[in-house]
């Protein structure tokens, strides 16, 4: 069956070598300090059988027929990319956050795309490659990273300008039976417990750079791959246990020492016309799915803000109800330029629909530049105590615990443990390592707002506009 469970998941995570680097030691994926991170993908296992999720995490796969998770699909239809979109805000909300999962959903799909356009202009066999790569991955329900960013080194020079050449992951070798690789992919998200690293070039190529146009799907811990983490959890909890805390992230730098790479598992090689394609086509995909999974993070941002200025008695105050309606703006205004994007999808050779990039930059775009800004108001109007509550422990302590029920107290009515529990989410939420982490992924996550305005402006009708107001002028061309 194509659908696995969590425990199946996390069993044939613990059978693969040790290759995993954290806090100074090596270690295998049953490590403790791994647990909260892997209970998010595992939410992601549990999604298919989640009544209020179920039809939407739940599709079909073209390839055999078989139900499988959506985490593993690729968009064959404009009413795919609503649901995936869907399904990442709903899906966040239950996590307080990134899924993770989404980023390997976009790889593929950007994979298919450019693979088939390769093909059709070279006359490779890179689609037939990926289609064979995502029936086993569908098929084993498989999780896996995006590798795709650089290391970079200098950045005024070029990849083949750079003074050591592994600061750009590229092919070394290359013989009948596949590549040899070397170099190493930052800011990868979850690298510590997929199966597979999709890996994918990072910009674009010139012809002296076709070493580094390069595009694969690698087990994780194959030999020569090395992956060094960090890890972010939320705070722990004793006696207040609460959802949220059952989650963490991870990020790592992933090393790749000579690895090889069967040429069934290659998707592009040296094709240096594409890289290009190839990365911003991942990153249309990906920004896509920040309208959905951005717009939950705001969802919870405000519900947190709402819920602090009932509970202070101050709900109703005009400037709160106004800051209020500003998130609420800021949500639906990023939502609804994913959904424009998926409407305005084109069907590509592959059979794959690529939203509006345009679109999905622009939610991007608003959503980086407006992350601070959310936090902002939500430490505006919940106040100090967030960052200055005593810990746990002392409210549970007997000779402390009755001064910090005491003094606590807001708005009659609204029991102390509730008041405890919303001020320690809001700390996690707004003042932690958690917090810094979302605030930087939120800025940075699947590219920085300068590069949507990149984005934006490489695909935007600007003359158009000209044109318009030259009719409206009177000018003749």
């Amino acid at each position: 069956m194509a659908l696995k469970t969590a425990e199946e998941y996390v069993e044939r995570l613990w059978k693969m070598k040790p290759n995993v680097y954290a806090h100074g030691k090596k270690m295998g994926r049953d490590d403790p300090i791994l647990k909260l991170p892997i209970n998010t993908l595992k939410f992601t296992f549990d999604a298919v059988n989640d009544p209020e999720l179920k039809d939407l995490v739940v599709t079909e796969s073209h390839l055999t027929g078989e139900k499988i998770n959506r985490f593993t699909s690729i968009n064959l239809s404009i009413e795919d990319l609503y649901t995936q979109q869907e399904m990442k805000r709903k899906c966040c909300h239950r996590v307080g956050g990134c899924t993770q999962r989404c980023m390997a959903t976009d790889t593929l799909n950007a994979m298919g795309v450019v693979s088939k356009e390769i093909d059709d202009d070279k006359g490779t066999h890179y689609h037939d490659h990926f289609l064979e790569f995502l029936k086993y991955y569908q098929a084993n329900d498989l999780v896996g990273s995006t590798a795709q960013t650089d290391p970079k080194g200098d950045r005024k020079a070029r990849p083949f300008q750079q003074e050591d050449p592994d600061l750009y992951l590229h092919v070394v070798d290359k013989n009948s039976k596949g590549i040899v690789v070397r170099g190493a992919k930052n800011h990868i998200t979850m690298g510590p417990y997929v199966d597979e690293h999709l890996v994918l070039p990072t910009r674009n190529m010139t012809k002296e750079e076709s070493e580094w146009a390069v595009s694969f799907a690698i087990p994780a811990d194959t030999e020569g791959i090395r992956i060094i983490s960090r890890i972010v959890t939320p705070r722990g909890r004793i006696d207040l246990k609460a959802p949220y805390n059952n989650y963490g992230v991870s990020d790592s730098v992933v090393i790749f020492d000579n690895v090889f790479v069967p040429w069934d598992r290659v998707f592009m090689c040296g094709e240096w016309e594409f890289a290009g394609r190839l990365a911003l086509t991942f990153a249309g995909f990906h920004r896509h799915s920040y309208c959905g999974c951005k717009p939950a993070v705001t969802d919870i941002i405000l519900g947190a803000t709402a819920l602090v200025a009932e509970y202070n008695g101050v709900g109703n105050s005009p400037h709160i109800v106004d800051e209020l309606t500003e998130l609420m703006i800021i949500a639906e205004l990023v939502y609804a330029s994913g959904i424009a994007a998926a409407a305005k999808a084109t069907k590509t050779s592959s059979g794959i629909y690529t939203p509006k990039f345009v679109y999905s930059n622009t939610g991007r775009y608003m959503a980086g530049t407006h992350i601070y800004h959310e936090y902002d108001i939500l430490t505006s109007i919940a106040g100090g105590l967030p960052s200055t509550l005593p810990p746990e422990e002392d409210w549970l302590n007997p000779e402390t615990g009755p001064d910090l029920e005491k003094y606590i107290s807001r708005k009659p009515g609204i029991p102390t443990e509730k008041l405890h529990r919303l001020y320690r989410f809001i700390s996690d939420y707004s003042c932690s390592a958690m917090c810094g982490w979302a605030q930087y992924a939120g800025v940075h996550g699947g590219g920085s707002p300068v590069m949507e305005k990149i984005g934006i402006r490489s695909e935007y009708d600007l003359e158009s506009k000209k044109n318009i107001v030259k009719y409206l002028a009177g000018i003749k061309a």
